[in-house]
């Protein structure tokens, strides 16, 4: 079993994390500054993918996340943890798209943390089953945000938030520690 060790933050870092909300048609990103001080929206949309063959679609998912590491230089991915969907197809498909994604954000060195929707759900709108409408309204107000903001790229900003929460928490554990 290998370990990896979760990057900490001290009070004068920043972290940037990428999110990401992969789907084999649409993959949302979101790009957040974390710090001791709270996080900051960089940047988030979305990775058409307008492929028809599927192998192509996967290699457009994971360019794409290839040059989203190359233009915001992230410290580290977040991306959501594999749910059983009703249709066996589309969990396959859904799988492969979130495994190009990762192998994308890991060939460029990143460490990749994974999250469950309800532990997104549970950081972002304060209950693990809050509907979609709910998270993508909180991550507007936690992170500032005016405007249109389409559900991947709040998803994947959800994740952005869910991860600096996680990694607020390990470093105020790591200080009473050593206290």
């Amino acid at each position: 079993m290998q370990f990896i060790e979760v990057p900490v933050l001290a009070d004068h870092n920043l972290m940037r994390i990428l999110g990401i909300d992969p789907g084999s048609r649409l993959t949302g990103y979101g790009i957040i500054e974390n710090s001791a001080r709270g996080y900051r929206y960089i940047a988030s949309g979305s990775i058409r993918i307008n492929e028809d063959y599927f192998p192509d679609r996967l290699k457009q998912i994971f360019d794409g996340i290839l040059a989203l590491v190359e233009s915001y230089q992230p410290d580290c991915a977040a991306v959501e943890q594999v749910f059983m969907h009703k249709n066996a197809d589309s969990a396959l498909k859904l799988g492969q798209a979130r495994g190009a994604a990762i192998c994308a954000a890991q060939f460029k060195g990143l460490p990749v943390f994974e999250y469950a929707a309800r532990q997104v759900k549970q950081a972002v709108a304060g209950k693990g089953n809050a509907e979609k409408m709910q998270v993508q309204h909180m991550v507007k107000i936690l992170l500032n945000i005016q405007g249109e903001l389409k559900l991947d790229a709040s998803d994947a900003l959800g994740m952005c938030i869910c991860h600096a929460h996680y990694q607020q928490t390990e470093l105020r554990l790591q200080q009473g520690l050593t206290k």
